[in-house]
């Protein structure tokens, strides 16, 4: 059984990772565009990690203007077999308060301005995204969670807005009706496109404030929501450690179907595929390319 691979994307606050061995910045190219940003490899307890700031370390790039389709295949040519998403969210529920996490396991899309798939005019898939996320991952993350102390709720739904701006007050009230728990701009099409690349994805919604359906939320200022930011990344650094540690401890392997979904989701002929294939494609496509080498 090969080690598995851990790929972070860190959200608001979350721009590096401590506790690396061997540690170092990477340029890696992608066919489909610039990344958010170089990849910070290492290894923690023997685990390799791969992380990218998915704003930049500056926080120079707004949700609507990362290159999802490049950051997802990075992620794929180093190598990562599982993915964790650190994701800053507003929260819809009266008993998720700011410095809680929650694992996610359902997303309400509601972008509309980005790129969410590697496939379309030429070769087409049609990926499943009914379990969107892989409850084996969630589970390690759920443990870790615990073991360093932080309030954790397991499962939620995250509602995914365009953004920038933040919901009027009537999406709010309506992003609650629809049972959402928690609010944020990132987590797609992050995770459609990593179940298209074949990776084990898994949020870790990290609460700073309560959206502005809340009576409360004029009081929150800008100072308090950084504390809980900062606080929240500290913690998530903690929980990173924990999830790398024990990620090849596993006894039983995932039983997901991440891995392979792309064999029943494919239109495609694989011999048009093959024929057709660009360099785009030779990360997502590896498996398949490997067979007819």
């Amino acid at each position: 059984m090969a080690d598995k691979i851990l790929g972070i994307f860190g959200g608001s606050g979350v721009y590096d990772i401590d506790g690396l061995k061997n540690k170092q910045w990477l340029s890696v190219k992608s066919p489909w565009g610039e990344p958010s940003d170089q990849i910070l490899t290492g290894k923690i307890d023997g685990c390799k990690v791969i992380f990218m700031p998915r704003h930049g370390r500056n926080h120079n790039i707004s949700p609507s203007h990362i290159n999802y389709r490049a950051n997802i295949d990075i992620m794929k040519r180093m190598g990562a077999s599982d993915i964790i998403s650190l994701s800053a969210c507003g929260s819809l529920k009266e008993n998720l308060i700011p410095g809680d996490f929650v694992i996610i396991d359902q997303f309400i899309d509601r972008t509309f301005a980005r790129e969410k798939s590697f496939f379309g005019q030429g070769l087409v898939a049609h990926v499943s995204m009914a379990n969107p996320v892989s409850s084996w991952l969630g589970n390690i993350a759920m443990s870790g969670c615990n073991e360093i102390g932080r309030k954790v709720h397991h499962g939620g739904v995250y509602l995914v807005i365009e953004g920038p701006q933040f919901s009027t007050l009537a999406e709010s009230k309506l992003y609650r009706q629809w049972g959402c728990d928690v609010i944020g701009m990132t987590n797609m099409p992050e995770a459609k496109l990593a179940r298209e690349a074949e990776m084990r994805y898994t949020t870790i919604a990290m609460v700073t404030d309560f959206d502005c359906w809340h009576p409360d939320h004029d009081n929150v200022d800008v100072a308090m929501v950084i504390k809980t930011l900062t606080n929240n990344a500290v913690n998530a650094r903690h929980l990173i450690k924990y999830i790398a540690a024990n990620l090849n401890k596993q006894q039983k392997e995932p039983d997901c179907g991440t891995e392979t979904c792309l064999d029943m989701a494919l239109i495609t002929p694989l011999d048009a595929i093959i024929k057709n294939s660009t360099t785009k494609h030779d990360a997502i496509l590896a498996r398949f390319l490997a067979k007819n080498k």
